[in-house]
């Protein structure tokens, strides 16, 4: 063999060393996630009207003007005159009807009865966009590693929903026992379960936004205490979300229209009149929207604090995360004392409602950032 300098350039060699392959954490795991992720953000955007829907279904007092729980038959809404005497007919047997609205003739109860109509339709969208979405992507083997158990979750807690969702209504169907409305905490129940799955399907969008390789990374400089801080915060966001619910289910909005007194004291007069105790925390509407009001406030000031951490963060991005939850936060808390001062009417509360969903989201994804920063170079500061 020839000798040769050590700078001679070698062409045509064969090495036997294995080629370095770059993403194979991805190639390997990565599935459709823009697909995925493009399906989650329909389904978001079907939830979020979801939630809006029987916010509105609730405020009209339209939710008990279909008596029965029909997943499947009743897609089909009444065809004829006959078909709607008979819905209407069926209506006039409970006590919503006998105590509060036997002034509505076959119109009135029409418009009542498109708005749950329409709720329970929009809820079987849902699920229907969700399992074509699921087992479309399980049948084509393009779902990531370890994301099936993750995409199956939103379909088992929507079909637990439309199952909360009846056991709320039959709360309300009853004759004779004086109900005209749903039992508030079935209520809060059914909206708390519906911002779970708006929570999930939030998070999953947020981490299929990012490969895995680059999430792996990102967790290493992971805001531990920053983290620590927004989950509390959203958990206590989430209670207040429920607190919000028992109040809409009583009307505990319009009991009390000053603020910042409640009938012209710190404390609402007479908190305690329900028999027994307990019921006043969920039927007492002084006392509800007491409890509702202070952990209005108390979040506020928890979020002031998750706000003064979050503005230490080294990274950009989650530095403006939590700017944006404060501020979301602060236009909820005026929209709170405005609603309240104009007695609930129907704009002013489901905006209300509406933000409310914008906190939440606003806090995931400051958690999100938390958790999986986006470093940014000097210039981007």
């Amino acid at each position: 063999m020839s000798k040769r300098s050590i700078f001679q350039e070698v062409e045509g060699e064969k090495s036997d060393a294995p080629v370095v392959q770059p993403g194979v954490i991805d190639r390997g795991r990565s599935g459709a996630r823009r697909a995925i992720r493009a399906w989650l953000m329909v389904l978001f955007g079907l939830v979020v009207a979801m939630i809006v829907v029987g916010g509105l279904t609730r405020l009209t007092d339209s939710g008990l003007s279909i008596t029965e729980w029909r997943p499947v038959t009743g897609a089909i809404p009444p065809m004829s005159e006959a078909e709607w005497q008979a819905e209407f007919d069926k209506y006039k047997q409970i006590d919503q009807w006998r105590i509060q609205n036997q002034w509505m003739e076959l119109a009135d109860f029409k418009e009542i009865y498109w708005w749950e109509w329409g709720h329970r339709q929009l809820g079987r969208v849902i699920g229907l966009v969700w399992a074509l979405g699921f087992f479309g992507f399980l049948v084509a083997r393009k779902i990531p590693a370890g994301w099936t158990g993750r995409l199956l979750l939103p379909g088992v807690l929507g079909a637990v929903q439309g199952a909360i969702g009846w056991w709320m209504v039959a709360s309300g169907v009853t004759q004779g026992e004086g109900m005209t409305s749903v039992a508030s905490y079935r209520l809060a129940t059914h909206l708390g379960l519906a911002f779970v799955i708006l929570g999930y399907i939030a998070w999953y969008v947020l981490l299929l936004g990012r490969e895995e390789r680059e999430l792996m990374q990102a967790r290493r400089a992971k805001e531990a205490k920053l983290f620590s801080l927004s989950t509390g915060l959203m958990h206590f966001a989430f209670l207040q979300i429920l607190l919000g619910a028992l109040v809409a289910g009583i009307d505990a909005g319009r009991s009390y229209t000053d603020w910042p007194l409640m009938g012209g004291q710190v404390f609402p007069p007479n908190p305690f009149m329900v028999e027994p105790l307990w019921r006043n925390f969920f039927e007492n509407p002084g006392l509800v929207q007491f409890i509702h009001r202070v952990a209005g406030y108390l979040l506020f000031a928890f979020a002031v604090v998750a706000w003064l951490r979050g503005r230490g963060s080294a990274h950009a991005r989650t530095r403006f995360a939590f700017n944006a939850v404060i501020a979301a936060m602060s236009v909820q808390v005026v929209l709170g004392i405005v609603t309240v001062l104009y007695a609930a009417p129907l704009h002013a509360a489901i905006t209300h409602q509406l933000v409310a969903i914008v906190v939440w989201v606003l806090i995931l994804r400051a958690r999100y950032l938390s958790a999986y920063p986006i470093a940014t170079s000097i210039k981007d500061h």
